[in-house]
């Protein structure tokens, strides 16, 4: 089985849920706690073993690029006022992975486009695809987990939640299971955005997946679908109608945190709770 070098982080929308403070302000680099969102995503990536981290960006997320790049002026201050703890973490910040910046371009929009736009660096090869705007606590981390599932079950893997609130269901992709082993299911398909009664189970699967190559194509020849876009999940629905193993790795000793809706990013309360 090939190993997993690769991943990738779109952060190349708007943030228009955030506005006016997105204005001038990557959504990714809204803060929980000290840290901006994005910062912990690398994390999770880095401490699951990946080093390779290719960020689909645009015109207005160039303080990504800054914030994990290295800082001569910031260093030396740092450095002579002898703050030396904040001088380490600062250099810490620069060297979690190697990063590459990809700039998405074209008029078709949806959260397929920034995957496809990292095709030229993936290659043909299995990759990870993590979201820049939400992550998941958990002990190991949530990706360790994702690439242990797929190290006994290969093909596709993703993350999954259970929502607890059934009103709430109808904010995610929910997933129609079959159970396999302990915190593993086939996942036959999922349903975007269900009414609550109408959701198959109240696991969401969404936020962090580990996908083959193949999938570039599938995005290439899928026609615009909800409000006009290109979504990551009709691929994925594409391999599963395929007949391409599809898994759901329910994440142990985890808590999510969803920064893209102001309302659940205003109430995260406590980190770090496992």
């Amino acid at each position: 089985m090939t190993k997993i070098t690769k991943a990738i982080i779109p952060a190349a929308g708007l943030g228009t849920r955030f506005l006016p403070a997105t204005k001038a302000q990557p959504k990714e680099m809204l803060t929980i706690v000290d840290k901006p969102v994005i910062q912990y995503v690398v994390e999770e990536v880095a401490a699951s073993g990946i080093k390779d981290i290719i960020i689909v960006t645009n015109w207005q997320k160039r303080a990504i690029e800054d914030h994990f790049d290295t800082s001569s002026e910031l260093e030396r201050y740092l450095f002579e006022k002898g703050k030396h703890k904040e001088l380490e973490e600062i250099k810490r910040i620069a060297n979690l992975a190697n990063f590459i910046y990809i700039r998405q371009k074209g008029g078709v929009y949806g959260n397929a486009i920034p995957v496809l736009s990292a095709e030229p660096v993936i290659g043909n090869e299995p990759f990870v695809v993590v979201w820049g705007d939400e992550f998941i606590w958990s002990a190991p981390p949530r990706l360790a987990q994702m690439m242990e599932a797929y190290e006994k079950y290969g093909g596709v893997i993703i993350s999954g939640v259970r929502i607890e609130t059934k009103d709430d269901l109808s904010r995610y992709g929910i997933a129609d299971l079959e159970p396999v082993q302990d915190n593993i299911y086939k996942i036959k398909k999922i349903v975007e955005k269900p009414l609550p009664h109408e959701a198959p189970s109240n696991l969401a699967t969404h936020g962090a997946y580990i996908l083959p190559p193949e999938i570039f194509g599938i995005i290439r020849s899928l026609k615009p679908g909800k409000s006009g876009e290109v979504w990551l999940v009709d691929a994925i629905t594409e391999l599963i109608k395929s007949g391409y193993p599809v898994h759901a790795c329910e994440i142990k000793n985890a808590k999510y945190y969803d920064t893209g809706n102001k309302f659940t990013y205003a109430n995260h309360g406590a980190l770090y709770p496992v």
